[in-house]
């Protein structure tokens, strides 16, 4: 049995690196005396071409996407094509849940009219409030970046994830770390660099955030391809005594 599993599908912060697309992350759990669920977090520029390397593309559950910078949704554009026009046929949709005006961001994205768009593929809802799916217990906490964002606390089998999403530090990222097995945490910036605030997070600020939050152990991720990743790991471990991992792809870990 898989109380709860993470796989990283994409890492790489803000366009896709030499090692990874951007942000994708497959989280799968066991319902108890039934099947396994897979959900994927975010399913950005690059990402689905590295998820058929892990995961059947239609074995998928649903999709949760944090917010609509390119970097975490892109690949719904290619998912939506892979779903439509497959050789085996049309699949059933899937329930995609993302901030106001997902569908209308990708329908824009593909060149297709807002009122059809890929509703064929997808259902799609808003962030609210917490959304049973199978097994899973997904929440939603809004985060501090330029455009709606929101980080996500995924719960099944009594083991629980946060995922930071994009964000600074913020009363959100505390909410989403709260107490968690596992914080899957980006680092976009670097320390003593003219950070804008509001933006990202540093190394250092999620080591903060996981021994403020009394994590379990700490995974590191969406670090960008002009820095080198053993600083945003050195940051966080100076200030986090805990378990710390550079996210990679092709990475499992078990909640």
């Amino acid at each position: 049995m898989i109380p709860m599993r993470l796989t990283v599908i994409g890492c790489a912060g803000s366009y896709p690196g030499p090692e990874s697309a951007t942000s994708c992350y497959l989280v799968e759990a066991d319902e108890p005396g039934g099947r396994t669920w897979r959900i994927l977090l975010d399913l950005g520029s690059g990402a689905l071409g590295a998820l058929q390397r892990f995961a059947d593309p239609f074995g998928i559950d649903a999709v949760f996407i944090s917010h609509l910078h390119a970097d975490h949704c892109l690949d719904l554009c290619g998912y939506h094509v892979l779903r439509r026009y497959h050789p085996e046929g049309a699949q059933p949709r899937i329930p995609v849940w993302g901030p106001v005006g997902t569908a209308q961001r990708m329908a824009q994205a593909y060149g297709l009219p807002e009122a059809i768009g890929m509703n064929d593929e997808f259902a799609f809802y808003e962030h609210g409030g917490p959304v049973q799916l199978g097994p899973f217990v997904v929440e939603p906490v809004p985060v501090k970046h330029p455009i709606p964002t929101f980080g996500l606390r995924v719960s099944a089998n009594g083991r629980t994830l946060a995922y930071s999403a994009d964000t600074g530090p913020c009363a959100g990222l505390d909410q989403v770390a709260e107490g968690v097995d596992l914080l899957l945490a980006e680092a976009a910036f670097q320390s003593g660099g003219d950070n804008p605030p509001d933006l990202h997070l540093t190394g250092a600020d999620c080591g903060v955030a996981a021994t403020r939050g009394g994590v379990g152990r700490l995974v590191v991720t969406h670090v960008p391809a002009w820095y080198d990743t053993a600083v945003a790991v050195a940051e966080a471990k100076a200030h986090f005594a805990g378990q710390t991992d550079l996210a990679f792809v092709g990475a499992v870990y078990d909640v």
